[in-house]
């Protein structure tokens, strides 16, 4: 697996990818000229993206990743994880942050499984999102924030 940076200027040719991680098209867009934005690639394929922003000088937070369908499930979003924390450790960050949904079941369990602790909660982050998002027939209302120190 290796990581592949994507220009600013080539970056909307990856919008779909990104948009398999959130579901708001103008979320989206308010970030992804921001930070550094990666193909995730398995031999030859692209089989996701990965999009960091820097918090502060201490602090990145993995603001977007996604996989192929046939990716998840077989420790691909970890493996990423891992590289990402090697390579902004060595940047002298001091920890990652990740945001997911309170309905996201299943990114709620993942990133406690890649090491990350809840911190806080970002209460009706996702209440004005038109068309309101439901998983697990859940609404999506606030961002549950985690943190995973480098």
């Amino acid at each position: 697996m290796r990581l592949e940076r994507v220009p600013v200027e080539k970056r909307n040719d990856y919008i779909d990818w990104l948009l398999l991680a959130d579901d708001s098209k103008e979320a989206v867009l308010t970030y992804i000229e921001s930070g550094d934005f990666y193909l995730i690639y398995i031999e030859e394929d692209i089989s996701g993206v990965v999009l960091m922003t820097p918090v502060s000088e201490d602090q990145i937070e993995l603001k977007n990743i996604a996989l192929a369908e046939n990716r998840r499930g077989k420790g691909t979003g970890r493996a990423v994880i891992e590289k990402a924390v090697v390579l902004y450790r060595d940047q002298g960050y001091k920890s990652m942050i990740v945001g997911t949904a309170n309905s996201s079941i299943e990114n709620l369990a993942f990133y406690q499984k890649a090491g990350f602790r809840m911190g806080s909660i970002k209460k009706d982050f996702f209440a004005d999102y038109e068309p309101p998002i439901y998983e697990h027939g859940i609404r999506a209302l606030d961002m549950v924030m985690f943190e995973r120190k480098l």
